[in-house]
């Protein structure tokens, strides 16, 4: 493996680890190899401009830093369905995941046709449901996108399980009533600033680098809509794993908060990860949680109070041992 220089300045150290341990997992993953006396881990993450990938770059940062025999890389990845496919595969050691998606994973349901063994090491921080639209679209509300051209996310990716439910929350059936485009992040981003699509929706914490860059290139041509007049239907059909939340005005320099549904993540494994490996890794985690803000804001929001709460997700046994002890 090549060893990478080392950075003089901690802030730079921690942009470039971004950078270099997250690109190193493009390469095809090697996921499955470590035991307890050490070895790689792989951590499935999601789009180059969500946080995801970001903060699956300064957890690898730490892991290889902190975890000592540990050498861990971040592999960008579709998100939530493929990071649990390739983690119970697996492809992966480590999986970033929608609490939803996983809740699905374990009881076998949805995107999933049987149960999953994989366990979560921790609650994370919560998502927000972002739809962008474009200004001149006349779209006010996720009923408005029938007709429309919208991208719902990446190909088995938590946001396209989101996307396509708020379209059926609203009445509408996502395969005929709008006219789908299954795109990554970076993607859909581009198509709006070309006009190929009408709106995009995205789940991610705040802010999201790939929302930033929209917002600020097409300015008000572009705003992001309220939907939380769909909770009560989303809470009906698929329990209280959604929550109503606000993205403030400032966050993307929008005029007003706007008004959406989050879901938290969760941070998944395999049930057969060593109990000692579990534990080192969730309080690596913990204990160097500034490492994480320092990438992206929204890791102030993974609080060691709502760690344990991953129902219906079952919490690692060492996880459970870290958290405990930290408390």
């Amino acid at each position: 493996m090549r060893i990478r220089r080392r950075f003089p300045a901690a802030v730079v150290a921690v942009a470039a680890a971004v950078s270099l341990v997250a690109c190193g997992g493009q390469r095809e993953p090697e996921g499955g190899a470590a035991g307890t006396d050490g070895g790689r881990l792989t951590i499935a993450t999601g789009n180059t401009t969500g946080v995801y990938y970001q903060l699956g770059g300064a957890m690898a940062k730490v892991i290889s830093e902190k975890v000592e025999g540990y050498r861990a890389t971040a592999s960008e990845t579709g998100a939530s369905v493929q990071n649990v496919q390739g983690l119970v595969a697996g492809n992966y050691d480590i999986a970033f995941s929608l609490g939803d998606t996983a809740a699905d994973a374990v009881n076998g349901e949805h995107s999933f046709k049987t149960k999953q063994d994989v366990v979560a090491l921790t609650r994370l921080y919560p998502n927000y449901t972002q739809v962008a639209v474009r200004a001149s679209s006349g779209i006010t509300k996720i009923a408005d996108l029938k007709g429309k051209r919208v991208s719902t996310g990446s190909p088995n990716s938590g946001t396209e399980v989101i996307a396509r439910r708020l379209l059926e929350a609203a009445g509408m059936d996502p395969a005929r009533d709008v006219t789908a485009q299954r795109l990554g992040l970076p993607e859909s981003v581009d198509a709006m600033k070309s006009g190929s699509i009408d709106a995009l929706i995205w789940s991610g914490g705040l802010p999201t680098g790939g929302i930033t860059d929209l917002m600020t290139s097409m300015g008000k041509n572009v705003k992001l809509i309220p939907i939380v007049d769909l909770l009560p239907q989303l809470n009906k059909s698929y329990g209280t794993m959604y929550a109503q939340g606000n993205i403030p005005a400032a966050t993307y320099k929008q005029p007003a908060d706007v008004a959406t549904i989050i879901v938290p993540n969760v941070l998944l494994v395999r049930k057969n990860m060593p109990d000692e490996l579990a534990e080192k890794l969730t309080r690596a985690i913990f204990e160097n949680k500034e490492t994480l803000v320092q990438v992206n804001a929204a890791a102030k929001g993974i609080k060691l109070e709502e760690a344990a709460n991953t129902a219906p997700v079952e919490l690692h046994p060492g996880a459970k041992k870290a958290i405990d002890s930290l408390k």
